[in-house]
């Protein structure tokens, strides 16, 4: 495999993840009471825009030329970095650790 098809694969199998992480979080929100579940929503739709960015970018890198790719790689890298942090400091707010809390 080439350097380019192993980074396609390796982010292929991360924006997998992403979004598999993302289903959980949308799928908990149903846990939460009313005005914690608004917040939750609108905090998952965020982050589900980041991830719709990210898999555009995604498509965009597979067609890229040489010429591009080094540039195409180093916007990916940003936009899973981007979603990867806004994802963690989701996941460590104290208020979505437990719904039965809320």
């Amino acid at each position: 495999m080439s350097h380019r098809d192993d980074y396609t694969e390796k982010m292929k199998q991360e924006l997998d993840t992403m979004r598999a992480n993302l289903d959980v979080l949308e799928a908990r929100a149903h846990e939460y009471k009313e005005d914690a579940r608004h917040l939750y929503q609108e905090n998952a739709e965020k982050l589900r825009h980041e991830f719709t960015l990210a898999s555009t970018k995604f498509e965009e890198l597979k067609a890229a030329g040489v010429e591009t790719w080094d540039t195409m790689v180093a916007e990916m890298d940003r936009l899973r970095d981007v979603f990867g942090n806004s994802y963690r400091y989701f996941k460590s707010q104290a208020k979505w650790s437990d719904p039965a809390k809320k």
